[in-house]
């Protein structure tokens, strides 16, 4: 899902665009790999895909994705993958990713929503076995049932830090403790340089190139 975002410097400026030209869009001089000031490079993708993430924190729009369809005053949903990469999360249906009768891992059927999401944190594999079950004895609550839902106060991104919490890990739990903490330090910087890309993105979508002076 990535557009391929390419950055050049000719000219004293920054030439963002997704087919490198023959010649450059500001002075028009045709660009020799010896004129670069700094060779094209490709703009890091800021978005992953949940399934290929296991032990993470995860976030997406609530609607549509970020790309096409997400600004700033729109809502987030957060969510858990476990150790096999399944995106575990808590809405308005209840728990989904974990079966409510036989207390085990269900189908990950939810997986294709999660293709293009912003990763807040990733655990290593030697967290396996402790994050799958906490994860497990977390969701089987009945604290995440359907009818306890509520969008302001009791909410996906409730079920994520009670699980952080639980999870005892150190500064992550602990930042779990404050709502706003957490967010100041775990999701606004990712959102922030996310939306330097989905501008970006956007921009391109409508011209062949974005120039900045340097």
């Amino acid at each position: 899902m990535d557009p391929g975002i390419l950055c050049f410097h000719h000219c004293d400026h920054k030439v963002f665009c997704t087919i490198i030209p023959e010649q450059c869009p500001v002075c028009k001089q045709k660009l020799d790999r010896y004129d670069y000031k700094l060779l094209p490079f490709r703009v890091p993708y800021p978005f992953v895909k949940a399934s290929q993430h296991p032990r993470a924190i995860v976030m997406k729009p609530t609607q549509g994705d970020f790309l096409n369809d997400y600004y700033n005053s729109q809502d987030l949903h957060i969510g858990v993958t476990n150790s096999q990469g399944c995106v575990i999360e808590f809405n308005e249906e209840g728990i989904w990713g974990v079966d409510p009768v036989t207390k085990k891992w269900s189908n990950c059927d939810n997986s294709a929503h999660w293709d293009q999401c912003l990763m807040l944190e990733q655990f290593d594999e030697l967290w396996n076995e402790i994050w799958d079950s906490v994860l497990l004895k977390i969701s089987s609550s009945p604290l995440w049932e359907a009818h306890r839902y509520n969008e302001e106060r009791h909410n996906c991104f409730t079920f994520v830090l009670a699980f952080l919490r639980a999870l005892e890990c150190g500064e992550l739990s602990e930042k779990a403790q404050d709502p706003k903490l957490f967010c100041k330090q775990y999701v606004v910087p990712r959102t922030s340089a996310a939306g330097k890309y989905i501008s970006l993105y956007r921009q391109l979508k409508r011209q062949s190139y974005f120039i900045q002076s340097q």
